[in-house]
């Protein structure tokens, strides 16, 4: 018995669906009534159920009520798209994987954000640009080293310091338009 699919949507005069010789073939969306590893359960427009495996090219999560595009026949059923999805997609590979847009500019999206993940995470560029209404950093540790010009032009700056402060250079200008109050138990000069 061959798995050839005649998936000609002919419809007779009354508006069915014909069938072929084949018995009933399908191609069109289905509703996700439930999810198993690698197969889920699906309601046909028809009011049919049946069971498909995931034939995609990538890994779906699929949820439950996501609309996806089913392709069968008795012999099986398969999901080969996803038309309405709100599970998660995973796009997996084994080895390094490279995404380049050649000529061109890479541009990743997330409507809700976007987040990169990684045991060593390296960021290299001739210009690194970065514009954020809010920007919160947590390090446990953190060192810059700049060759030639540190430049922070800030509206207030607020710093509190748990330990000590140590702070070393050739010479230091501290200019203030108003006062200047240093406080301390002690005050060492020279």
């Amino acid at each position: 018995m061959s798995n050839f699919a005649i998936l000609k949507n002919e419809r007779n005069s009354a508006g069915k669906a014909a069938r072929s010789t084949f018995g009933a073939e399908y191609l069109g969306p289905a509703e996700v009534t439930a999810v198993r590893p690698q197969e889920l359960d699906l309601l046909l427009p028809s009011g049919s159920r049946v069971t498909a495996l995931m034939a995609l090219g990538y890994r779906y999560e699929a949820s439950v009520e996501d609309v996806v595009l089913v392709i069968g026949n008795p012999s099986g059923h398969y999901v080969i798209g996803v038309l309405h999805g709100t599970g998660k997609t995973v796009f997996a590979a084994p080895g390094d994987v490279e995404v380049r847009a050649v000529d061109g500019v890479l541009r990743l999206t997330g409507d809700r954000g976007v987040e990169l993940d990684g045991p060593d995470v390296s960021v290299r560029a001739g210009k690194l640009r970065m514009l954020a209404d809010v920007v919160s950093q947590t390090f446990t540790s953190l060192r810059q080293h700049v060759r030639e010009l540190l430049s922070v032009r800030a509206g207030t700056t607020h710093k509190v310091v748990e330990g000590a402060v140590y702070s070393q250079a050739k010479s230091a200008t501290l200019l203030t338009e108003g006062k200047v109050a240093i406080n301390g138990k002690e005050i060492h000069l020279g």
